[in-house]
């Protein structure tokens, strides 16, 4: 059986490899644009990969030849990006040997690609699609302070180089209780306090700051004087994050924690987004004032002793309640396909609905750059268009079609396998 799922899913992504965009039209759905409100009966035209046109049914022509697709009680919205997983990074979570989260022989690993190990193959990648998410950050577990870099990926391809849009497009800075070494470690290495784990930072820092001033100076020399001057992998991976050339995702859980590694962010001057806060609520107004996204996850996390009962629940609403564009992540690969739940359940305890949906299209495509691309159903953007039979953010809800830079992806995964073998045929 396990040879047979990886069979049909290698032939489902061969077949999708080989499609070529056409132009398809999706007429009479509610679309939420995300960008420009709500169109009751609508029609999306998607032409060479690309949404060419959106609007009221009355209002957008059909190009003859286009396949027309009936979206009449159905509803319409860009493709979902999850802005913290580790798709490809992992399968079975017990097995070892399907595990490649993080390289734990020292806590500062800048210069580990994601890349370099993301398996394009792993089946819990269509599980995920199947739900709407068409675009995933991927991210080295939070095991060290700097793990790595993190990758933007596109939820279909052939190959890896097919999904990896986006390679190196940002730097976790962990800085919870979860990197301290301990006496699980062998030889308890270093740092096994708060105090290690800045000093080990900081320590980083000044070295690639030294790096980039002996780098400097070598090259403003005349080129017969120049001295060969030895790579450093770990600093040089650096370099753009001190430059400010790429954000820095910094995780904090508590307030005690933001206020620490928030000064050393600053110390450094590091373009940052702050990451998960769910006991920051202390230092909500001082979060706000940094006027920079934040990633919350799935907010169903019992509070502190010192917490009201709703203190995490309520996180994402007191966040966007004083402006802060929130943006939403699962953490995980598993759990991947429940992100738009996680955005439901903000939004039963406060967030705006356009800001909960804005939180899994727009906010996160701004944030990693990709704005003029995705997150929302605008003309020019790239189609990764889903058409479900009801709000996005509705466990009711099913997703029945999924379009990806146009190209409409086989609704098949390994639950759809099993379904059909044991069941007697999908439904």
């Amino acid at each position: 059986m396990k040879t047979l799922i990886a069979s049909l899913l290698c032939l489902s992504a061969f077949t999708l490899a080989q499609s070529q965009p056409k132009t398809i039209a999706i007429r009479g759905g509610k679309l939420l644009t995300v960008s420009h409100g709500t169109i009751e009966n609508g029609t999306i035209v998607i032409s060479d990969g690309k949404i060419a046109a959106v609007g009221s049914a009355a209002s957008v022509r059909i190009p003859a030849g286009a396949e027309v697709i009936d979206a009449k009680g159905m509803t319409v919205y860009p493709g979902l990006i999850d802005s913290e997983t580790h798709l490809g990074l992992t399968e079975i979570e017990a097995e070892d040997m399907t595990n490649d989260l993080v390289e734990a022989s020292d806590e500062i690993m800048p210069q580990m690609h994601v890349y370099d190990a993301f398996h394009a193959e792993s089946t819990l990648i269509p599980v995920t699609r199947y739900n709407g998410i068409t675009n995933a950050i991927v991210a080295p577990s939070d095991r060290d302070t700097l793990p790595g870099q993190d990758s933007f990926i596109q939820l279909y391809g052939r190959t890896a180089n097919d999904m990896l849009i986006g390679r190196d497009v940002a730097m976790p800075m962990n800085f919870t209780g979860a990197q301290r070494r301990n006496e699980s470690f062998k030889n308890a290495k270093f740092p096994m306090t708060r105090m290690g784990l800045a000093s080990q930072m900081r320590q980083a820092f000044i070295d690639t700051q030294e790096y980039m001033r002996k780098a400097d100076e070598n090259a403003a020399k005349p080129a017969d004087k120049r001295e060969h001057l030895k790579r450093d992998l770990k600093l040089e991976a650096l370099v753009p994050y001190l430059k400010r050339q790429k954000p820095v995702v910094l995780e904090a859980n508590t307030a005690s924690e933001f206020e620490a590694a928030i000064a050393l962010a600053q110390e450094f001057k590091l373009k940052i987004i702050l990451n998960h806060l769910s006991h920051a609520q202390p230092v909500l107004d001082q979060i706000a004032a940094l006027k920079v996204p934040v990633i919350v996850g799935p907010i169903y996390e019992m509070p502190n002793d010192d917490e009201r009962y709703d203190a995490v629940y309520k996180l994402p609403a007191e966040l966007s309640k004083r402006g802060v564009k929130v943006i939403f992540a699962s953490y995980d690969s598993h759990q991947s396909r429940n992100l738009p739940y996680a955005a439901g359940y903000a939004v039963a305890w406060g967030l705006p609905y356009d800001e909960a949906l804005k939180g899994m299209t727009l906010y996160p495509a701004e944030a990693w750059g990709v704005a003029d691309k995705l997150g929302s159903l605008d003309v020019g953007k790239q189609a990764n268009v889903v058409i479900a039979n009801g709000d996005p953010l509705d466990v009711k809800t099913d997703v029945k079609r999924v379009f990806i830079a146009g190209v409409d992806v086989p609704m098949v995964d390994k639950q759809t396998v099993l379904r059909d073998e044991y069941g007697g045929g999908s439904k």
